[in-house]
């Protein structure tokens, strides 16, 4: 009776996608994209996936129209959804495996390999001089816990409660990870002046975000903790649950994954990572699935810089992505870089840091070779900083070619905080 009834009622019209919507409710028709659109969203949500997924939701309530209203409202998107919850992925299996596919190249029967452990890195020091090249080193891995839909799909009171889970995590941090806490909400004016001038103070999300819901409730629930070196900070409640971020001054790659190691480490016996044996740790963005790792330098390339077919073949060699060190989509007048893995999933963190060190390590020799004979490398030291002070969410930017990029560009370049690119 009720299929009949459903076969009776007439079909909605066709929605036109474009900032005027701004509810999942609206999203009454097929959504149908303006000529020249390019996210994945408008690539492979076909009329067959709408059929089956509009009227879904998932276990926690979230609907499938939710996951999907970022990219309908901005039609300038590069992915244009977000996953609510780990079940969405299985739940529109039809909308995010072609996605997943198409952006990391990861099957349906694949399997994702996860190894956080830092001494299986092969990463001896730079010698003195080549270190002189690096600026700084920054890894950071985005996190999420497996009692608790993703950002998208929370409640205001699950949010607290994965604010308060993060607060006993920290208080098991021991040695170089002890720090403080400092809470948004309510967050003092001179907290919030210090954190501004470090530039640890994340902002509230952008448009896309605001558009799949990440930022409900703002800033209730968000947080930073940071330690006194501010070498190793974590933001709780941003795009991920947890932003886990280690970095330093200088060359010392081993140094800054061994504390992001053991960070991890620590907060995963106090509170479960939601992660499975195809994805690999779950995210709400796609292009974070896997490792939601971002391993990067900035270094200082004068003559390599100018010889970008070369410099573009190392890159594309080792898997790494080549930016101007003040953002995405920046050209550099200093030629000082940022170098960053470009890979997510299906290989393991340590294998993404490694494709970073024999990338940035091979970059090295090749400015040797074009440099002249007297030539020296130095580097204003300045303070490694959180990347999301200067860039902004890469994965769901709008569509633009970064200054040089190391793989052909899909609908966007990959990642943060996508880079989003956070960090």
């Amino acid at each position: 009776m009720m299929d009949a009834e459903r076969e009776m009622r007439p079909t909605p019209r066709p929605t036109k996608c474009g900032t005027h919507l701004t509810e999942p409710e609206e999203i009454k028709g097929f959504p149908t994209f303006p000529e020249g659109t390019k996210s994945l969203l408008s690539k492979h949500l076909t009329q067959a996936v709408w059929d089956e997924c509009k009227d879904m939701t998932d276990e926690h309530g979230t609907s499938f129209k939710r996951c999907i209203l970022s990219g309908c409202q901005n039609v300038d998107s590069g992915i244009g959804c977000y996953a609510s919850s780990h079940q969405s992925y299985n739940q529109f299996a039809s909308l995010f495996d072609p996605i997943i596919l198409e952006y990391h190249g990861h099957e349906k029967s694949a399997k994702h390999v996860s190894d956080m452990d830092w001494k299986n890195l092969d990463c001896p020091p730079f010698d003195a001089k080549d270190a002189k090249m690096i600026k700084s080193t920054r890894i950071r891995v985005g996190r999420n816990l497996a009692a608790y839909p993703l950002g998208p799909g929370i409640t205001r009171d699950q949010r607290n409660e994965v604010e308060k889970a993060a607060q006993v995590a920290f208080k098991a941090f021991e040695g170089e990870l002890e720090g403080t806490y400092y809470p948004l909400n309510g967050m003092d004016a001179a907290t919030q002046k210090q954190l501004i001038e470090d530039h640890f103070l994340f902002k509230e999300g952008d448009r896309f975000l605001e558009a799949c819901g990440l930022n409900r409730d703002w800033p209730e629930g968000r947080g930073i903790f940071h330690t006194p070196s501010k070498e190793f900070l974590v933001w709780v409640n941003e795009e991920d649950e947890f932003r886990i971020i280690s970095m330093q001054q200088g060359a010392d790659i081993l140094a800054v994954f061994r504390r992001l190691s053991n960070a991890c480490a620590t907060i995963g016996k106090v509170a479960e990572f939601a992660h499975d044996e195809h994805l690999g740790y779950i995210t709400s963005c796609p292009t974070n699935l896997g490792t939601a790792l971002r391993a990067s330098v900035h270094i200082h390339l004068p003559y390599l810089g100018k010889q970008k077919d070369q410099f573009k073949t190392i890159a594309d060699k080792f898997h790494v992505q080549i930016r101007g060190a003040h953002g995405e989509h920046t050209e550099t007048d200093d030629h000082i870089y940022d170098i960053s893995n470009i890979r997510r999933l299906g290989l393991s963190e340590v294998s993404l840091v490694q494709d970073m060190y024999n990338g940035v390590k091979a970059m090295i020799e090749a400015e040797k070779a074009l440099a002249p004979k007297e030539a020296e490398w130095t580097v204003e030291e300045t303070a490694a900083e959180p990347e999301d002070a200067k860039v902004e969410k890469a994965e769901d930017a709008p569509a633009e070619v970064p200054m040089a990029s190391s793989e052909p560009v899909k609908a966007d370049a990959p990642a943060q905080a996508v880079e989003s690119e956070v960090p």
